[in-house]
């Protein structure tokens, strides 16, 4: 099944037929070469920034710092949280020993030298090679560790499965779960600020899925239950929608699918008080493009910062997934309508003009666009993109803190829509691999090598339904999105310049043996059978 013959039916509400289907004619062919040209210079960049920040590990223990300027030390909330684990993604897609060896070398160390609390990280200062402070501040703790596993666990699951990264991400939930110390109207929390409460509802969330442990759903509905019933985000006089607030809403949404498919009764409960933070979202904190503003008064209407926040397309997931949930057509027509005026707005400096803006505005725009497939919107993120990967220096390092780490997050997402979620291995700097959605669900590869190249092409998986255990594809953060896939147990006709061969889905997913000349381009075409 692919994405784009689907169009993921689950949303179907929201997607509206603006792109037409590749797949007529030797343009494709072109097409699909360039984007396996941009893919290529995508995945060098993120290789380019893993290596580079390498050298700046400390030699004692191989963690990065937290920066490069001033602040040798690894931290939850920045060094592990943002920048190591697009280190270890882009070591998974390019570098298969460097994933199998340093990546889960610098997992160990961590977990070893950082755990403070039980499975909890505090601050490592190299200097001294112990904790940074003398005394365990639980509130910072609690904030490290759920900013690791939203920003940096979460991703690598959906990614990766089962892995290590997985198991750590769950002694750190369980960590924070068993030092819940804030008592409020619903029982005891770990936190009871927006960005926290966010980040734990987000992973809660998911955890139930993977693991179908009714601690996680009860620990999501305490949290929801706090902001749903007695604290609205909407009632507070500021609300971020920007990073460290809007994590909240996100939070929520997810919370309220997970009420939709196992608690109906709080599902109607919650419906109210969901579409109430919706509206007024769109009612106070958008401007007429679409557009969100960073922070906004909602209970008078003013407007706190006039500056966009990137992370607008995080917020509008939120809208999405109630859409589909309640049939709320207005929510799918908010989200068509700031991608159908993003690319007006392509000379918007986000953050400032950072990179890690572009990153997070990019991000959020392509989760999007996935599901809501807007022309005006595809051509904003080529263009971002290209903006955003000329900001990396020649020698590898982008800005020279955490935030590099989002960079390469953003340009593994951006590489793997060129390649429709292709991978390869081995992979090679001078490998071009670019595919373009053909007719009744097919697909065309265009593959090239500067040099003879052997080794297996790798297909995607639902993942959401093979890892994650979710009843449909949902918008969230942190996911990387699904283009084409394929079914384990279907089978598939794969014809490399004409010469075909059956094979399986389970058998496209572990990688079809694909052998290169020099020089020389293959045309790959993928049917069902």
């Amino acid at each position: 099944m692919t994405i784009f013959r689907t169009l993921l039916l689950t949303i179907s509400l929201c997607v509206m037929p603006v792109i037409p289907v590749p797949g007529q004619g030797t343009d494709d062919w072109a097409k699909a070469e360039q984007n396996g040209e941009q893919a290529r210079k995508a995945l060098l960049h993120c290789r380019q920034f893993v290596y580079a920040w390498l050298d700046h590990a400390d030699p004692t223990t191989g963690l990065i710092p937290r920066n490069l300027s001033k602040d040798a030390f690894w931290n939850a909330r920045d060094s592990a949280a943002d920048n190591y684990p697009f280190m270890v993604l882009t070591a998974a897609l390019t570098d298969r020993p460097l994933f199998e060896g340093r990546m889960k070398d610098i997992l160990r160390t961590e977990i070893r030298l950082t755990s403070r609390v039980g499975a909890l990280p505090d601050d490592f200062l190299f200097t001294t090679q112990a904790f940074r402070t003398p005394e365990v501040d639980m509130k910072q703790v609690i904030f490290g560790a759920s900013e690791y596993v939203k920003d940096g666990l979460l991703p690598l699951t959906e990614w990766l499965g089962p892995s290590p990264w997985f198991d750590r991400l769950i002694s750190l939930l369980d960590g924070m779960l068993e030092h819940a110390a804030i008592e409020t109207e619903v029982g005891m929390l770990p936190a009871n600020d927006h960005e926290v409460c966010g980040n734990l509802m987000q992973s809660l969330s998911r955890a139930y899925w993977w693991t179908k442990d009714d601690k996680y759903r009860e620990w999501a509905f305490r949290v929801a239950d706090y902001f749903l019933v007695h604290h609205s985000p909407i009632q507070a006089e500021k609300l971020r929608l920007d990073d460290h607030g809007c994590e909240v809403i996100g939070g929520l949404s997810e919370v309220y699918f997970l009420a939709a498919q196992t608690d109906p009764e709080r599902r109607n409960r919650y419906r109210e008080p969901m579409h109430a933070i919706l509206d007024r979202v769109l009612e106070v904190g958008a401007n007429a493009d679409g557009l969100l503003y960073e922070t906004v008064n909602p209970v008078s209407g003013e407007i706190l910062s006039q500056a966009f926040t990137d992370n607008w397309g995080y917020n509008y997931n939120a809208f999405l997934t109630v859409a589909e949930l309640d049939n709320a057509q207005k929510y799918c027509d908010a989200v068509r309508h700031v991608l159908q005026n993003i690319l007006k707005n392509l000379d918007y400096r986000w953050e400032n003009g950072i990179a890690d803006g572009y990153a997070d505005s990019i991000e959020g725009g392509l989760n999007l666009l996935n599901r809501v497939p807007v022309e005006d919107g595809f051509q904003w993120v080529d263009a971002s993109s290209e903006i955003m990967l000329n900001l990396q220096k020649d020698y590898g390092i982008v800005a020279g803190w955490h935030g590099d780490g989002n960079y390469a997050r953003t340009a593994i997402m951006y590489a793997l829509w060129k390649t429709q979620g292709l991978s390869v291995e081995p992979w090679r700097g001078d490998l071009v691999f670019g595919a373009v959605p053909g007719e009744n669900g097919s697909l065309r590869i265009y593959m090239r090598a500067e040099w003879p190249w052997k080794g297996k092409l790798k297909f995607d998986i639902p993942r959401h339904k093979e890892y994650l255990h979710l009843p449909f594809d949902y918008p969230r953060l942190n996911q990387f999105p699904e283009w084409f896939t394929v079914e384990k147990d279907k089978e598939y006709q794969l014809s490399v310049d004409g010469q075909g061969s059956t094979l399986t889905g389970e058998q496209m997913h572990q990688g079809a043996e694909i052998e290169l000349k020099k020089d020389t381009g293959v045309r790959i075409v993928v049917t069902v059978r």
